[in-house]
């Protein structure tokens, strides 16, 4: 209901969001990204040693010949990248998955292909399991070059972690160990709204993240997609929101930044994401890219992924054609994520004045309390990012959980339709 009144409104139209096939797999002719000043390189691993049920995202049981053969075609995805995008400079390459670790052994060769093919200017980043964590995984890490580390924790509680069907994996020393080989950011992923979990219990695991190393944490509500084999749902709603709330609080207390609705650093320490950025190009099997005119989708099938790229074409399954206020309610839903909403990037991108394009609805949103206009332009208040928190789980429900559906089960959908 909510995604039916929103969409019209901010989008200026009462069509659909619209998915529709790539019919663009076999051009290799350049495509001109205008030399983007935040241009993000992000790389899925599909593969895990296990499977964790709650995990929404792209990725099967790992297999050493499938390992290969996948290492093979990314090889020749990244440099099909180039023929088309030419060497752009890229301001981060993010691995993520997945389990990005289980092939550390090919990811010196991936590193040395990008940088034949991209110009990379910015931070090295990748997502690890705790399982995987160890002194020589860390060191081998580190002379590659990466300097940001995600680890999904979820959370340092036993109760919590078996409700989610994890075990624990001595998580607090291996958080240590990642500060003590000395990596800049290191950011550690909760989950909060666990079946059985107390706020109390919530608050302890920041606090202990935060006390063993972590210069970010990046907090999830725990969202029951229709795909994942959850045997314990979720918390509801209200309690979800208590606990977004109690955050809040607590970052306050022990002086932390609010760096997006449900991510919190230490100040003047750089931040760790892959998807808050302008523009984007992903490369792996699910993996989406992101441009100022359209956002593509990679089939999430490893297997179709390998025949495609061996083909010699892209295995974009889907492609999103952006109308110029579908990419501009894009940027307002990120940006609102981010807590900030600023002119001068707006009008950058758009040509255009964001007071004037949402006169009526960013003036709604001030007299609700939602944001609050300055200088800059507008920043989320408090209340602004609970009404936000709702509205993503929905968004989530009813726009990712349906696209990541359908393309889980058919590696080439003709069209989604998103309402």
């Amino acid at each position: 209901m909510l995604t039916n009144i929103l969409r019209p409104v901010l989008n200026r139209s009462f069509k659909p969001f619209e998915f529709v096939k790539c019919d663009d797999n076999n051009d290799l002719s350049y495509v001109d990204l205008n030399n983007k000043d935040n241009l993000g390189l992000y790389i899925h691993i599909p593969f895990c040693k296990s499977i964790c049920y709650f995990c929404p995202y792209n990725k099967e049981l790992y297999d050493e010949n499938k390992a290969f053969e996948y290492k093979e075609a990314l090889l020749k995805e990244i440099k099909l990248a180039n023929l088309r995008y030419k060497k752009q400079d890229i301001t981060s390459l993010y691995f993520g998955g997945g389990t990005p670790a289980l092939l550390l052994e090919y990811l010196e060769e991936i590193i040395d292909t990008v940088k034949e093919n991209f110009n990379i200017k910015g931070s090295l980043a990748i997502e690890l399991h705790p399982s995987n964590i160890n002194l020589n995984l860390l060191n081998k890490l580190k002379a590659l070059g990466f300097n940001m580390i995600s680890v999904g924790i979820q959370s340092f509680n036993k109760n919590c972690l078996e409700s989610l069907g994890r075990k624990e994996n001595n998580d607090a020393e291996k958080i240590k160990l990642i500060k003590e080989v000395g990596f800049e950011t290191i950011d550690v992923d909760l989950i909060f709204g666990i079946p059985g979990q107390s706020i109390e219990e919530l608050k302890e695991d920041v606090v202990l993240a935060f006390e063993l190393g972590a210069t970010q944490i990046s907090t999830y509500p725990f969202i029951d997609f229709s795909y994942a084999n959850n045997k314990r749902k979720p918390l509801s709603s209200n309690e979800k929101k208590k606990m977004l709330y109690e955050l809040v609080n607590l970052s306050k207390e022990i002086g932390l930044d609010r760096t997006s609705v449900w991510t919190f650093a230490k100040p003047n320490t750089e931040k760790y994401s892959s998807i808050t950025r302008e523009n984007f190009i992903g490369l792996g099997p699910g993996a989406a890219s992101l441009f100022d005119d359209k956002f593509r989708l990679n089939t999430f099938s490893v297997n179709e992924y390998i025949n495609a790229i061996n083909n010699n074409e892209f295995a974009c399954a889907l492609v999103l054609n952006f109308t110029k206020f579908s990419r501009k309610s894009y940027w307002l839903f990120w940006n609102v994520y981010n807590m900030n909403l600023n002119k001068d990037p707006y009008e950058k991108m758009f040509s255009s004045d964001l007071s004037k394009d949402y006169r009526l609805e960013l003036g709604i949103a001030k007299v609700m309390g939602l944001l609050k206009e300055d200088e800059t332009g507008y920043k989320v208040t408090t209340k602004g990012s609970y009404y936000f928190h709702a509205v993503e789980q929905i968004y989530t429900l009813q726009y990712i959980d349906k696209t990541w559906s359908i393309a889980r089960n058919n590696p080439w959908p003709n069209k989604i339709e998103l309402y």
